[in-house]
């Protein structure tokens, strides 16, 4: 018995989508020159088959949020970066594009993110340690050069300081003759992670969810291609949650969001499809698998059930995916370009809008542009080697993965209804209960490690000795007193007094109610800084104190 509803679909949504977008080959086809259909389901599929999987591109989107995934283009290939200034930064994204990039993705420093100029005495010593250091316009157009912003897009890792980062951005696809409004990219823009896991927050909740939803306003009327926000698993998981904890903790605080934003006076349906979500590619290939297929089901329901949206785009759940940092050892670091071969690959059959590889020596420094260019080619190896982007979501239907697929779904409901009833996610994490259970799981893996239970290669099972490593990425030490005179060059030739009358406005609007994403942007262009910026905000908004779990 042929299935009726594939047949449809096939001949309806897939093929509408195929003929507008196109697909990368006329026939795809094994090594053996077996066919392979876009997608496999079976011949007499019943009900709850069809309310739990259905097909590509269409609700529950559990098989993927496009019809025809990656036989049409492969996912967003970025490569994470950032360390120094913004003249060597911008050396290394000019290496990864020639290598075959398709997107990039900036890391900053330590203190960018914490809203702090390299002359804060907070600043002293971590100045372009962990990432690029962006304290001025000046320093995001160098960063820029060369980068054509009307065709690359571009992801960067930033919270609290998201709308500066943004607007120096804005400011600078300005000067370049490109549009606001056709600039592609996304700020992480996610600060309840930060509260619970990473801890580059500034200000309290409240204020911070101000931010976020002005800039949600902002960019829909100024930069309607730019997605707002990256709601991210990704550093939750790295804290030490499991991927039952990722799924729950990351849609709990897109359900916050989604509130705020409606709080706010927005439509969902406005803001929705801008929505964006950032998960880890952890080591337990099949349940990454599975974690990736429940969180696509479950945010659908969310959106369709709970908030009432009604565009196919404000359903889906569109994520990007970086490997494992805190699976990576010291220890063997060759061995890592295999567990980050595995983690890529799961992401890919997850069905990953973007994915970044990290780079096997990323335990014991920076990524050098060797061990960076070996985590790109293991995308372009796994795109077009190994034949898992030819068939959309191709662990469908296994009876393991869809066990592991409701499993994961059925407990991440249970964390979600009892963030719910404590009040929601804010509340939740006011009182310290994601954290703990966070620190929880933790320190279970931690002994189960120590133990030997779990076995680490490498690590606590066979080990082999080892001469110190070489060739590992230093971040030179003239590169503080080098961002300090930049700094004081670019104060020195801006209008003090614009700059100063921008910052005056800045602190009334935030004094007020009224948006402040237009305020920031216009601060940025007479000359204000990160740190000033951020400064203003710190007078009125005050800033987060910890909570203590234990």
């Amino acid at each position: 018995m042929k299935n009726k509803r594939l047949d449809e679909w096939k001949s309806t949504t897939y093929e509408a989508f195929r003929k507008k977008g196109g697909e990368r080959f006329e026939q795809f086809k094994t090594a053996a020159d077996i066919p392979v259909e876009p997608v496999f389901a079976p011949e007499q599929p019943d009900d709850v088959y069809h309310e739990k999987l259905g097909f590509p591109g269409e609700y529950p989107f559990t098989r993927g949020v496009y019809p025809n995934m990656y036989r049409g283009r492969f996912w967003t290939m970025r490569q994470y970066a950032g360390f120094g200034s913004a003249a060597e930064t911008n050396e290394r994204f000019h290496f990864l594009l020639k290598q075959g990039q398709t997107g990039l993705s900036v890391a900053f420093d330590l203190p960018t993110q914490m809203g702090y100029d390299p002359d804060a005495p907070q600043a002293q010593g971590e100045v372009g340690k962990v990432g690029v250091s962006i304290a001025t316009l000046d320093d995001m157009r160098t960063l820029l050069k060369g980068i054509p912003l009307d065709q690359v897009s571009t992801s960067m890792t930033i919270n609290a300081t998201a709308a500066t980062l943004l607007a120096f951005y804005a400011a600078v696809a300005e000067e370049n003759g490109v549009p606001v409004s056709k600039i592609e990219g996304t700020v992480q823009n996610d600060i309840l992670k930060e509260y619970m896991a990473r801890g580059t927050y500034i200000y309290p909740p409240a204020p911070s969810m101000r931010l976020i939803t002005n800039l949600f306003s902002w960019c829909r009327e100024q930069a309607p291609q730019w997605n707002t926000i990256s709601i991210s698993g990704y550093h939750i998981r790295e804290a030490g949650c499991d991927a039952v904890q990722e799924v729950a903790f990351t849609l709990a605080d897109g359900i916050a969001y989604v509130e705020a934003a409606i709080r706010a006076g927005l439509d969902v349906d406005e803001f929705a499809g801008r929505l964006s979500f950032f998960f880890n590619g952890h080591n337990n290939f099949m349940e990454e698998v599975a974690k990736f297929r429940a969180a696509r089901r479950m945010w659908a329901k969310i959106m369709k059930d709970r908030f009432g949206a009604k565009k196919d785009n404000s359903l889906k759940l569109r994520f990007h995916t970086q490997t494992a940092g805190s699976m990576l050892t010291a220890q063997q670091p060759i061995n890592n370009i295999v567990r980050v071969a595995i983690q890529a690959l799961a992401a890919v059959m997850g069905g990953t809008q973007s994915l970044h590889t990290n780079s096997y020596d990323e335990a014991l420094s920076l990524p050098t542009e060797q061990a960076a260019a070996v985590a790109l080619r293991t995308q372009q190896i796994i795109a077009h080697e190994s034949g898992a982007a030819d068939s959309c979501d191709p662990l469908g239907g296994s009876w393991m993965v869809e066990k592991l697929t409701s499993e994961i779904e059925d407990r991440a409901w249970e964390y979600i209804r009892r963030i719910d009833d404590m009040g929601g996610m804010v509340e939740a994490i006011s009182s310290g209960y994601p954290q703990r259970e966070i620190q929880e799981r933790a320190y279970q893996w931690n002994r189960e490690v120590e133990s030997g239970l779990r076995v680490v290669v490498g690590v606590n099972r066979f080990q082999t000795p080892e001469p110190p490593p070489r060739d590992i990425l230093r971040v030179r030490e003239e590169v503080e007193r080098e961002q300090l005179e930049r700094l004081r060059a670019f104060k020195s030739r801006r209008s003090a007094a614009d700059a100063a009358a921008a910052l005056a406005s800045l602190k009334i609007c935030a004094q007020g109610t009224d948006n402040l994403m237009g305020p920031v942007f216009h601060a940025v262009k007479t000359g204000a800084t990160l740190g000033e910026i951020a400064n203003v905000l710190r007078s009125v908004f005050g800033e987060y104190r910890e909570v203590k779990t234990i």
